[in-house]
């Protein structure tokens, strides 16, 4: 039996390489009872015939019946597209960062800011009272969204410039947006944990000014955050 939240929110599968993880999103996707959109982060190079034949194997095996979206740099415009109550299916978040590796660190905090604003939604916020503002409904959008994401930083640094680069940012926007997230999965090895479900998440100082404090869930401030 496949656990599938069905409500709107975002979840993130993420696993190191071959581990099962986009295998075990489409299965969630599937398990969703809503119509799939499907965003696809890759670009296809035609010299790179194993690279396309990666490609080719997660179009065979997608249904029929799926929408397949191509966002290689726009994710979240190609996301804000999409049906309000669809199941969006993005595949990956590490293609995604690798296309914009060769942009400024500006371009990328702008990308990586518009895309969280997109996945999390602030809802209206009533400020007639002169008391701290609070929210006056949920955010307007009942999407159910899942986002595949690399696991890239369990090995040795990377003896070149472009790998650091890469490997950082992707790591501080996976762990960004999973602390944001309703429900994170790692896949290792085939198998699937529900990380909130049995882990305390881990505070990041850079974003938490009480970060000296333990907490069991996570928290988010107005600090700014920070991708680069």
């Amino acid at each position: 039996m496949i656990a599938s939240p069905s409500r709107p929110g975002c979840t993130i599968v993420t696993g190191p390489a071959r581990s099962g993880k986009s295998d075990r999103a489409e299965q969630l996707a599937a398990a969703s009872g809503r119509s799939v959109v499907y965003v696809a982060t890759s670009q296809v190079d035609p010299a790179d015939r194993e690279w396309a034949d990666r490609v080719d194997e997660h179009r065979r095996r997608r249904p029929a019946e799926w929408t397949t979206i191509e966002a290689p740099l726009d994710l979240a415009e190609a996301i804000a597209s999409t049906p309000i109550a669809a199941c969006v299916l993005v595949d990956s978040l590490g293609t995604w960062v690798a296309n914009w590796l060769d942009r400024d660190p500006e371009a990328w905090q702008a990308a990586c800011t518009t895309l969280a604003a997109c996945l999390f939604p602030d809802p209206p916020i009533d400020r007639s009272s002169g008391d701290r503002p609070r929210p006056t409904s949920p955010p307007q959008t009942s999407r159910q969204i899942i986002l595949v994401a690399e696991e890239t930083g369990w090995g040795i640094v990377p003896a070149y410039a472009s790998g650091r680069q890469f490997r950082d940012r992707l790591g501080r926007l996976v762990r960004d947006l999973a602390a944001r997230a309703d429900r994170v999965e790692l896949v290792v090895a085939g198998w699937a944990i529900d990380l909130r479900s049995i882990a305390q998440a881990v505070i990041n100082p850079a974003t938490d000014r009480n970060s000296h404090e333990c907490k069991n869930v996570s928290t988010t401030t107005d600090q700014p955050k920070k991708w680069v």
